[in-house]
């Protein structure tokens, strides 16, 4: 009787402790191996006592890093000819001339500095993937100077994101991942990491901006902080004042001062768990290359404003292409999200898994239309995306492509003109135009010599011309001024 009841007294115990684990387990990511902030953030009142209190919590949490990485090259064995290294005859001269000629192989060894930060107990470290990029050893240093080797797990270069791992004899203070979504602007963050080798080196600031678009790749999307980063800060946690990271400290300006960028958390997040369970991401592909608006393509495109994603060419063959989308459409929408510019879509369709269907919104001739999409896997070369400058005035030479050229160019047949001379510092050259670039087409209008080049140009009505020019591949287009 006794067993019984206390089995069943046992069961009850242990169902209640199931439940209150349960109701303390953080709500985070689908496969999450990372600890999220429990509950709704509060007012945090700054004092005096409010950061060092704060970086005694959060220092734990982060690592050093140091990497060697083996440079082999061929370099002269010996002073001179024939001579050994105390001006000798070399005996293994013969073996050396054989098979290197003149030249040894040699290993020179280049050593980096960065930071990083523990993410969960049992040794898995978030960093940049610069930091660690090509490493032959990876050195990590603890808070309390412990040292471990660590290999890579998994790293996307698109993001400057790695994951790497050391096996630690005792679990470690992991750090927790915020939410980067809700950080305001003005809002105060501590930067800790190895600045110059400089270990541990806190610095404070605030957040000066959020979704910068700095031209460091297709999903640029940085939190700009005025909190002092500098080299070897690579890698390290951006933290917020409730504790946890709301970035990973990347980039700097070097000719200014208090301008650094991080990558968010949130889009860190996203791509985790696939670098721990594949090594890298897998990303949906819509196969487009797209532009920003400008005022003046609006104005040639008949657009009401300047908001999507212009499409400046479609990838043959592609999930774009298979689904009828044309260059000259304009997306507006993505899967039931809006798409206000050009830096904003390449991100939506990479948090797609390749194969997902999903609704592209476009614009066409001024008239909406929903085209059903299934996304394929994106590659190694990223979206493009074009940017052009527009100027009142334009000065430039134009010949029309024959064979020979096409051929040399790359080109599939022999089609539109190719600008021969662009006035430097002109608008030409301040369009985006450049020696060497191949305009297609006039207004919409395909042109094959420089004669119908003149003629499309002399017809424009419009205070400005639209140009569909080819380089290298690529096709975007242009607005210039008549």
């Amino acid at each position: 009787m006794n067993r019984v009841g206390g089995g069943w007294m046992r069961r009850r115990y242990l169902a209640v402790i199931l439940i209150l684990c349960l109701i303390w387990v953080p709500v985070s990511w689908g496969g999450a191996f990372w600890a999220e902030p429990r509950g709704e953030r509060g007012k945090i009142p700054i004092t005096s006592e409010t950061v060092p209190a704060l970086v005694k919590k959060l220092k734990p949490s982060v690592v050093n890093i140091s990497v060697v990485k083996v440079e082999r090259v061929m370099t002269s064995p010996f002073p001179g000819p024939g001579l050994g290294p105390r001006g000798g005859m070399d005996p293994f001269r013969d073996f050396w001339e054989r098979f290197f000629g003149d030249r040894m192989p040699r290993e020179f060894r280049q050593r980096g500095l960065g930071s990083g930060f523990i993410i969960s107990k049992d040794g898995y470290i978030l960093t940049n993937h610069h930091v660690i990029q090509d490493a032959d050893q990876i050195q990590v240093t603890l808070h309390d100077k412990q040292e471990y080797s660590a290999r890579v797990v998994g790293v996307d270069s698109k993001t400057d994101i790695a994951l790497i791992k050391i096996e630690p004899e005792e679990p470690l203070t992991a750090a927790v991942l915020g939410n980067s979504d809700i950080l305001e602007q003005g809002e105060p963050v501590v930067a800790i990491g190895n600045p110059f080798g400089l270990a541990e080196t806190v610095t404070t600031g605030i957040v000066s901006a959020t979704g910068r678009v700095i031209g460091a790749g297709p999903y640029d999307n940085f939190i700009q902080t005025d909190a002092s980063i500098n080299p070897g800060n690579s890698g390290g946690p951006l933290f917020s004042f409730h504790g946890d990271v709301v970035g990973i400290n990347t980039a700097i300006v070097a000719t200014g001062q208090g301008i650094g960028f991080a990558v968010p958390i949130n889009m860190v997040k996203q791509i985790l768990v696939a670098l721990k369970d594949e090594g890298r991401v897998t990303r949906g592909w819509l196969g487009v290359a797209i532009q920003n608006i400008t005022p003046e393509l609006a104005r040639s495109f008949k657009l009401t404003t300047s908001d999507g994603a212009l499409v400046a060419d479609v990838t043959k063959g592609g999930p774009a292409d298979e689904a009828k989308i044309r260059r000259g459409d304009v997306i507006v929408e993505f899967d039931g999200e809006p798409v206000t510019n050009s830096n904003e879509l390449p991100q939506m369709v990479a948090n797609r898994a390749p194969g997902t269907r999903v609704n592209v919104t476009i614009l066409r001739e001024g008239k909406k239309q929903i085209v059903p999409v299934t996304l394929g896997t994106l590659k190694d070369t990223p979206p493009v995306q074009v940017e052009t400058s527009q100027r009142k005035r334009f000065g430039m030479s134009v010949q029309t492509v024959t064979p020979e050229l096409a051929k040399a160019l790359g080109l599939d047949k022999a089609q539109g003109v190719i600008i021969t001379g662009v006035e430097p510092g002109g608008p030409a050259a301040e369009a985006g135009l450049n020696r060497g670039d191949v305009i297609l087409e006039v207004n919409h209008r395909e042109v094959k010599s420089v004669e119908d080049f003149r003629q499309a140009v002399s017809e424009t009505q419009a205070d400005a011309v639209l140009l569909l020019v080819w380089r290298e591949g690529n096709t975007f287009f242009a607005t210039l001024p008549l």
